[in-house]
């Protein structure tokens, strides 16, 4: 049976659930194991797990309640491990040459493999969530993403085999404060001129979800529509297929130095149509939603 995995707030922290259809189950609810609330736990055990989840989706008919009346968390809320790939879209990294007055250059040509930074779990935060803006930014723009989960253990995995360990995928916003990257003071040729720490990170500045959509569920995650909107223009309009690395390619990139492990996150990067390349960028009341193909919608308002 086709079902979802999210993480709803039941009124007493955040606890696993499945959608299916219009209804929500609260797996632990179902089952009666408290186990089963951690989304965690339940990625980290998915071979044994899946038939109970197969299971309570097929009652979700009794055992569920109405969608629209969950209130839905990051669909995993404590991820190992959170990694962005920067630079992925070609036409992208286009738009972002022309901003920064550079040339485009082509990594592949130059044997340069996919680049990564990270978010800390803290950034995360749900679907229909009040995103406060960085308390030091005046430049927040927003970056639709196509997010994969992982669902086992994987170390120096090959690029054929990388999508053998996805467990599934949503999407994310990989909010930026692009007036926090650089430090004005010092030069450019400074190691200490960048901080992608204040420009990437602060609380809610990754939303995640609506839900996990499993990978079996999803034909093939390179040719899926992307869009995001602000109060309902459209900003950014593409296609997974326009990715420079893969996401089979992330995968291998990123094992070749450590280990993925169940629940860690990778945010793929993000296609044209930013605000910076716009001179565009967020303001209280603003609202996001971003649409990918087969994934759903996450929104989010700038509070």
């Amino acid at each position: 049976m086709k079902f979802q995995l999210a993480t709803i707030d039941s009124g007493s922290g955040p606890s696993a659930a499945l959608i299916v259809g219009d209804k929500v189950v609260e797996v632990a609810a179902a089952t009666g194991r408290e186990a089963d609330r951690s989304m965690l736990a339940l990625i980290s055990g998915w071979d044994a797990n899946l038939p109970r989840l197969e299971a309570v989706a097929a009652k979700a008919d009794s055992l569920g309640a109405p969608l629209a009346s969950a209130k839905l968390l990051a669909p995993i809320t404590d991820p190992g491990g959170i990694f962005c790939v920067g630079a992925n879209y070609s036409d992208h990294v286009a738009e972002m040459a022309a901003q920064a007055g550079r040339p485009i250059a082509d990594p592949k040509a130059i044997g340069v493999r996919s680049w990564q930074f990270l978010k800390t779990r803290h950034c995360l935060t749900g679907t229909n969530s009040i995103v406060a803006m960085h308390p030091r930014a005046k430049k927040i723009d927003w970056e639709a993403e196509l997010a994969v989960v992982i669902g086992k253990k994987a170390f120096q995995v090959s690029e054929e085999d990388a999508l053998d360990y996805v467990l599934g995928y949503t999407i994310a916003n990989d909010l930026s404060a692009r007036d926090l990257n650089k430090r004005d003071q010092l030069p450019d040729v400074n190691p200490f001129k960048f901080d992608w720490v204040a420009h990437k990170n602060w609380d809610g500045s990754c939303p995640l979800g609506p839900a996990i959509t499993l990978a079996r569920d999803v034909a093939d995650p390179q040719d899926l529509d992307i869009t995001l909107e602000v109060n309902g223009v459209v900003k950014q309009q593409s296609n997974s297929s326009r990715m420079i690395f893969n996401i089979r390619e992330q995968i291998a990139d990123l094992s070749r130095n450590f280990t993925l492990w169940p629940g860690d996150v990778i945010l793929t990067g993000t296609p044209a149509g930013v605000g910076a390349g716009r001179g565009e960028f967020l303001n209280k009341g603003d609202v996001i939603r971003i649409r990918i193909e087969g994934l759903g919608e996450l929104v989010n308002t700038m509070g």
